[in-house]
């Protein structure tokens, strides 16, 4: 298993690559005053010797207010909460034997134009001892909602789904809108898209070969979209709902989301995980 882990975190830094590349060409091509943004690229360590990655944040851009790229390869022991929890998902021997590794890209960009949506997206690869597993997904979450993005985002996440197993998208965006609900506010934070975890049919040739489908389909879900409404007008009423939007966001990453609560259980470096929240935020 060394060597598929070791092709599956060259994959995710190849992915993590091609996305910063791409938003700092867009910062290029967006009419502003402002100069275009530029990712800082900080290190990240878990603990000693638990592994690291790069955490790649860009702040005040032209068309991002904030965007952060993350990719990580990190190994060590499972907390007994983190453990007890993947063994009530059906995980085999990881309380007996808490050993992981884990390996992904995630990101999220919250947009300078109140009609450009917000974005998730992550891939990802997790082994122990006794199991291993690919998960990731992406979400749109727009405070101005365009039922023509939102059909268009799907579409292509469809069609990635769709050239591997045509049940993956019906399963994968019922668990998106599942995932992504928000109890509390009874909503969901956005409009969905694909989630899945845990996906080991057995052959992890096809598994890793649909979770970089997942990654390659994202720029051509997410950037049209933004070239369509960067330029939009907004107002400030437009920039206040925009802000009490990601108040919802912000609640649910800090309360639910599981990439997060594993990530600071597991010690990976605070700032590379709480990346996701937004610059600026209201609640009403």
């Amino acid at each position: 298993m060394d060597a598929e882990k070791s092709r599956a975190a060259d994959w995710f830094n190849t992915l993590r690559d091609t996305i910063v590349a791409a938003f700092e060409a867009a910062e290029d091509t967006t009419a502003s005053d402002r100069p275009p943004g530029r990712f800082e690229v900080t290190p990240t360590r878990r603990g000693a010797d638990g592994g690291g990655g790069r955490m790649s944040v860009m702040r005040g851009g032209r068309l991002f207010e904030k965007v952060g790229v993350n990719v990580s390869a990190v190994h060590g022991t499972l907390s007994e909460g983190a453990a007890r929890a993947m063994a009530s998902r059906g995980v085999p021997g990881v309380t007996e034997d808490p050993r992981f590794w884990a390996s992904g890209v995630s990101l999220v960009a919250h947009m300078q134009n109140p009609h450009c949506p917000a974005v998730h997206m992550n891939t990802r690869m997790f082994w122990t001892p006794g199991a291993w597993w690919f998960g990731g997904g992406a979400d749109l979450n727009p405070c101005i909602e365009y039922d023509q993005d939102t059909a268009q985002f799907h579409d292509t996440l469809r069609g990635a789904c769709d050239d591997h197993d045509p049940t993956y998208y019906p399963r994968f965006k019922a668990w998106a809108d599942e995932y992504f609900f928000i109890p509390h506010r009874g909503r969901a934070r956005g409009v969905g898209g694909i989630f899945f975890d845990d996906l080991n049919t057995g052959d992890w040739e096809a598994d890793f070969a649909f979770t970089q489908a997942v990654g390659r389909a994202f720029l051509p879900a997410f950037l049209p979209l933004t070239d369509r409404r960067r330029d939009t007008a907004f107002t400030e009423a437009d920039r206040e709902t925009q802000l009490v939007h990601r108040g919802l966001y912000a609640e649910y990453n800090l309360v639910y989301d599981r990439g997060t609560k594993f990530g600071l259980e597991s010690g990976h470096d605070a700032n590379a995980v709480l990346m996701s929240l937004p610059p600026l935020a209201k609640w009403v």
